[in-house]
């Protein structure tokens, strides 16, 4: 899928490792920025949806666009053409924002990533769309944005938010958290109870620390969905 479905570049300020686990006392927040075409930020979303259901923390969803962090770069034609499909999500899912609000977006991109990733639709956008839609009560009309530049403006206003305060060299998933940006984590599966908040507090300790800025290692396996 190419490199440009995630990055290397850490951004971050200091975290009290004694709020570990269930016992944490305050509420965080997360800003995620998601391209609904994208099967890393996919499997981190629902690993933020388990953390939830544990924990209190709030979730900001907000949309990037894969297509506009690659449209200036030197990419293999079969991925600038599978990007050019990735347009239509993103479009859709700003003009219900910008129509109903940010609060919409994150059960939209559920109903989205169930379907473009989950059932392996991505051949059926336009459907999914449709479905998408329908499923949140949300106007059938709002599918016309999809082949609109209607909203290209309001979407890239969107992407930077997201991305520039990360750096070059990165993708989707990027998290914002307490004044912080980073991208990542990237993870193939989907972490569940106990696991989910341990992985969440050391990527919260360590994204916040100023002077962190990269661990990687060689990826084994494509996402796993469950």
């Amino acid at each position: 899928m190419g490199a440009s479905w995630w990055g290397e570049t850490a951004h971050t300020t200091a975290h009290d490792p004694a709020k570990r686990g269930p016992e944490l006392s305050t509420t965080e927040h997360v800003d995620f920025y998601f391209d609904p075409f994208c099967p890393f930020a996919w499997v981190t979303s629902r690993w933020i949806h388990e953390v939830q259901s544990q924990r209190d923390v709030s979730v900001g969803w907000h949309v990037m666009s894969l297509a506009v962090l690659n449209e200036d770069k030197d990419i293999p034609d079969d991925y600038r053409a599978m990007l050019a499909e990735a347009w239509g999500p993103v479009r859709v899912c700003i003009a219900a924002a910008e129509a109903h609000g940010e609060e919409v977006l994150g059960p939209l991109y559920t109903s989205l990533g169930k379907r473009i990733h989950d059932a392996g639709r991505r051949e059926d956008l336009a459907a999914v769309i449709a479905e998408s839609l329908e499923e949140n009560g949300l106007p059938a009309e709002l599918a016309d944005a999809a082949n609109s530049t209607d909203y290209d403006e309001k979407l890239r206003e969107s992407h930077h938010r997201g991305m520039d305060p990360v750096g070059d060299e990165v993708g989707t998933p990027t998290l914002h958290v307490g004044g912080s940006a980073f991208f990542g984590p990237v993870i193939t599966r989907i972490p569940r109870g106990q696991e989910a908040l341990d992985l969440f507090d050391g990527v919260i300790q360590a994204a916040k620390y100023p002077y962190f800025f990269e661990l990687k290692r060689s990826r084994t396996e494509s996402p796993q969905f469950d």
